[in-house]
């Protein structure tokens, strides 16, 4: 099969192929249709994040269709449509997992990270860490949903409850995902872009947002909650500035860079910062549960596989509206 392999961190992804998997007990086979190229995938080809198996095929927002189980393989069959997010096995007996908290599980593997991923024409999953798919959406369609979705999802679950000003900053995969929830859900929701980029202000005020403007910008009226979703560690003291009271920011990226100092007022009157990490299934399943109901509409710019590269560099200079999906040459 086709793959786009990462052989060492900072280099470009290389074209290869290479053996199609064969599915152990309580695995399937999946055909992948489309991946998402998320900026968590650009947070490993760059090197910060530090770990992954090498060599690695990236990837972790994975549609496509089971073509082939392994023995004990009782959920899904041949032909089901299925989805493979960043989460790829737990331990489940650890003290994280005996609490509910498999997203912090000591034992975790991750796709496209310590586990190879949807970069290629094949993939393997646990069958216990995939999800059915809504018919709704179409297989590029579906691919942002399972991390930008999630990791997303998660991340605004996580502001509580009561929020009725929601600031977004960073308006891309996962941000145009939230936004739709949250205006459904009745929030006021202001985004923050980076500055002068009028395109993605004008595509948040399209989705809803009741101001967009500049990160460095103070909103018309503070905040009841904030989510971070650009790498960005000086948005985090902005953030807690534009925050009122008892306000919430929380941090949605599993790489940020360094936060600099901040004097203690902002923090002060009960505001909290809180991070977001990894995701679990129960996540998985509200999300795709109530994005049909909204309905969350993704945007998606559509790359061939061999392109991977060039996905990549348009996501690491913000020239992605929405999200970046490749499409499998067998996908149908």
């Amino acid at each position: 099969m086709q793959a786009m392999v990462l052989e060492k961190a900072g280099r470009p992804l290389q074209l290869r192929r290479v053996q199609v998997p064969r599915p152990q007990p309580g695995q399937v086979l999946v055909k992948v249709a489309a991946c998402g190229v998320c900026r968590t995938d650009l947070h490993i080809v760059d090197g910060e994040l530090t770990e992954p198996k090498l060599p690695l095929i990236p990837g972790h927002e994975i549609v496509g269709t089971v073509v082939e189980t392994g023995q004990q393989v009782t959920h899904f069959h041949v032909g089901d449509r299925v989805g493979i997010p960043w989460l790829g096995s737990t331990c489940g007996r650890c003290r994280y997992c005996r609490k509910g908290r498999e997203n912090l599980c000591e034992q975790a593997r991750f796709t496209g990270y310590t586990l190879d991923g949807g970069y290629a024409e094949y993939t393997l999953v646990d069958e216990q860490y995939a999800f059915f798919l809504p018919a709704d959406y179409s297989d590029a369609e579906a691919a942002p949903l399972l991390c930008a979705g999630l990791i997303g999802y998660r991340t605004y679950r996580m502001a509580g409850e009561g929020i009725e000003r929601l600031g977004i900053y960073g308006f891309g995969a996962a941000a145009h995902i939230v936004a739709q929830i949250a205006v459904y859900q009745g929030k006021k929701l202001y985004a923050f872009t980076r500055p002068g980029d009028l395109e993605a202000q004008a595509f948040a005020r399209r989705l809803g947002a009741v101001w967009a403007g500049d990160s460095n910008a103070l909103p018309p009226e503070p905040l009841d909650a904030a989510l971070i979703f650009a790498p960005v560690g000086s948005l985090i003291p902005a953030a807690l500035q534009a925050t009122d009271k008892g306000g919430v920011v929380v941090s949605g990226g599993i790489h940020m860079s360094d936060i600099p100092t901040f004097p203690y007022r902002l923090l002060w009157e009960e505001r909290s910062i809180r991070s977001v990490a990894n995701l679990t299934r129960r996540d998985g399943e509200e999300l795709l549960a109530i994005a049909p109901k909204v309905p969350v509409r993704t945007e998606v710019q559509t790359f061939p596989l061999v392109q991977a590269n060039e996905a990549l560099d348009r996501l690491r200079s913000g020239r992605i509206e929405g999200a970046a999906v490749l499409r499998m040459p067998n996908a149908g």
